[in-house]
């Protein structure tokens, strides 16, 4: 079947012989910045709406400030990380932050299931932080580059303009490590009753990086002191008759009468490393640290105290980028992480412009104000820096200009080797283990809500795919595979008979190790291009 296909090609016409993975060093390393087919998709992705976000486009936000506690866990916050802002006691960091909806455009309802948004610009005296997460801990893919892939399969058909659940569940179906996420966002936890009451992450693994130089991976999380409180869909069908704009309704009238909602600022830790002796990649975002072995830290608070003057000059504006870091806090190989460094910046100065930076809902705050010899471009407000010699746009000069800021004294140095290729994941055990143990650890009614909304949906789906999505789920938990064939009308006998995923490890197997896309195993030794060739003189 697929050999009758057309090839795909990028823009240039050149075969693309894997669609599914960056090109990185080693399995786990770092994303390498010649991937050119990789740039060339997700750049694009990024221009394909005009104005309006591609992504997250329906939000709503609000002004407030994060206060430290000095500690993590107890125990000073300087032994993890050299960041000012999580270390200061007693300083209260500007922040503002952004909730939306994923999927939907600019006016859509906010009841839809669908991820949310929690974007938080940290207005640090060292300069901008942005935490760009959302209120789920997982996400439904861990390469970038399948990320305009699962955003063109849910949203609308091009040739329908309607969402369609089987162009939803036949892009899951080829992915199971979106199981787990899909688990959540089809449960009561995919409709938050209110972005007051919804939980906030991070989702990608960063690292912390102390004055020594010493760095442990971490994710971040926001706890709602209002409690969670999650939607069926009923309930959501109820509040939609007579209300699109509730969450925003519900957050604007709180910060009015002086309800300022507030969340514990907390992270995970684990020691720098690959950790064999977890059955999941800590670097791979479809999986949640469990919380029994990677507790909740507490770091601090963020309280939300002040409404936007004006919706579109600051929420609409605001530009937010996994890329914009401040000293003590550093990127991991995450994949999706890397890849959406690249992507959300490149998104605001297409969307907004090259100098979005000079708005002043996106500008440092006074004291970081930013000095940098970048020039003009699309509304250029004013020359970046105060008091510069205004001859000098370059470094070095040896006639003034600006300088580079003082080397640390001791800088972490991650060892990075390996073979750079396309890889397919080692670790695949947990993709439908950790989705099993979600779906046994939620409430019956949280179940009957999940398996109502799957099982709907599925009845919509043609057979193929129905099958395939209940073959899955009895691989996450028998139960909730076979309630879900019932609900829909599937021959369970049927779907337990398919064979695995074609090139895919059999459920709850890893495979034997480091694999490129072709499925050929990375030998320890490969010789490069030019010895083969000598070696066949």
């Amino acid at each position: 079947m697929n050999e009758q296909r057309p090839i795909l090609t990028t823009r240039q016409g050149h075969p693309v012989r894997d669609n599914q993975s960056l090109r990185s060093v080693g399995e786990r390393g770092p994303a390498t910045l010649e991937n050119y087919q990789f740039i060339e998709k997700i750049t694009h992705f990024d221009r394909e709406r005009i104005p309006e976000r591609v992504v997250h486009a329906r939000g709503t936000g609000a002004h407030g400030f994060f206060e430290p506690y000095g500690t993590i866990g107890g125990e000073a916050a300087g032994k993890y990380t050299r960041a000012r802002v999580l270390n200061e006691l007693g300083v209260q960091t500007p922040i503002f932050v952004r909730f939306s909806t994923v999927i939907g455009g600019k006016e859509s309802p906010e009841t839809a299931r669908d991820p949310r948004g929690f974007a938080i610009k940290f207005k640090t005296v060292d300069g901008n932080w942005d935490l760009v997460g959302n209120n789920l801990k997982v996400f439904f893919i861990r390469d970038a580059i399948k990320f305009p892939d699962m955003i063109h399969a849910f949203k609308p058909d091009p040739v329908t303009n309607q969402q369609e659940p089987w162009r939803f569940y036949d892009f899951i179906c080829s992915h199971p490590e979106a199981l787990h996420m899909v688990t959540w966002v089809k449960s009561p936890w995919g409709i938050p009753a209110s972005y007051r009451e919804m939980e906030g992450s991070g989702v990608n693994t960063y690292k912390l990086v102390n004055d020594q130089g010493v760095a442990h991976l971490v994710k971040f999380h926001f706890e709602p002191k209002q409690g969670v409180r999650n939607l069926t869909a009923q309930q959501a069908a109820e509040i939609q008759a007579h209300d699109t704009s509730h969450a925003t309704r519900d957050l604007y009238e709180a910060i009015e009468r002086g309800d300022y909602p507030e969340w514990e600022f907390c992270v995970q830790m684990m020691s720098d490393g690959e950790h064999p002796e977890l059955d999941f990649d800590p670097l791979d975002d479809t999986k949640r640290w469990p919380e029994d072995r990677f507790p909740l830290l507490p770091v601090g608070r963020i309280v939300l105290n002040k409404n936007p003057d004006n919706v579109f000059a600051e929420t609409e504006q605001s530009a937010f980028g996994t890329g914009v870091l401040v000293d003590g806090i550093d990127f991991s190989d995450d994949k999706m992480l890397q890849g959406r460094t690249l992507s959300y910046s490149d998104t605001q100065r297409y969307r907004v412009g090259p100098n979005y930076l000079q708005l002043p809902i996106n500008q440092p705050q006074e004291g970081a104000a930013a000095r940098t010899n970048q020039r003009d471009g699309q509304m250029t407000y004013y020359v970046d820096g105060r008091g510069e010699d205004k001859h000098i746009n370059y470094e070095p000069s040896l006639m003034g200009g600006y300088s580079e800021a003082p080397k640390p004294e001791r800088e972490y140095h991650q060892h990075v080797e390996g073979h750079l290729g396309r890889y397919q994941t080692t670790r695949t055990m947990d993709d439908y283990a950790q989705a099993g143990a979600r779906y046994r650890s939620f409430e019956d009614w949280e179940r009957d809500d999940l398996v109502s909304n799957v099982g709907g949906d599925l009845r919509k789906c043609p057979a193929p795919i129905q099958l395939r999505m209940v073959w899955h789920l009895w691989h996450c938990d028998e139960d909730y595979g076979r309630r879900v064939a019932e609900m829909a009308g599937i021959d369970l006998e049927q779907a337990k008979a398919l064979p695995p995923l074609p090139g895919k490890p059999a459920p709850h197997q890893n495979r034997a190790g480091p694999t490129y896309s072709n499925g050929r195993a990375e030998q320890g030794d490969e010789p490069s291009t030019s010895e083969e060739m000598v070696g066949e003189k």
